[in-house]
């Protein structure tokens, strides 16, 4: 089985690792697709968090990187990829989640969502919340990969 599992990853942290990881186990093939939504205000191009997932995601065999810009389920109708993975953290994230899922099969009766709950260590952890305590120069080496942290703090201080 292949399934989607989409986000803005802005940036990647360990929490979405952790649903990767767990997807890589589960499923024959996992695409990790990039959304590109010029409505969202994001701190890295769609480009440069593409390249810190790829880093990040090399050593599964099974995992790849893409973007996509629009509609999930146009997306999923291009790839023939009709299972889509969300993680959920806290209730607010299954109410925003069932919502979507229930559009999204509105939209197209093909498509199908599985909600993963994320490890208890993660549940707390957002993008937001990693940008935030950068911003401040708080230490997120336990919250990112290495890569990350270093093109987030780059990043930071080029602004």
């Amino acid at each position: 089985m292949e399934v989607i599992y989409p986000g803005s990853f802005d940036p990647v942290t360990n929490g979405h690792l952790d649903i990767i990881e767990r997807c890589s186990k589960k499923f024959g093939r996992v695409t990790v697709a990039v959304l590109n939504n010029n409505a969202k205000n994001t701190l890295f191009t769609v480009e440069e968090r593409k390249d810190m997932l790829k880093e990040v995601v090399r050593k599964y065999n099974n995992v790849e990187v893409d973007s996509f810009s629009g509609l999930l389920i146009d997306y999923a109708k291009e790839k023939g990829i009709f299972t889509v993975v969300r993680g959920l953290r806290v209730i607010s994230d299954f109410e925003y989640e069932m919502q979507m899922s229930l559009i999204n099969k509105k939209l197209c009766k093909d498509i199908e969502t599985i909600m993963m709950v994320s490890d208890s260590r993660y549940s707390f952890l957002s993008s937001s919340v990693v940008k935030e305590i950068a911003e401040f120069g708080g230490d997120i080496s336990c919250l990112v990969p290495k890569n990350v942290e270093k093109e987030l703090v780059k990043k930071i201080k080029r602004r």
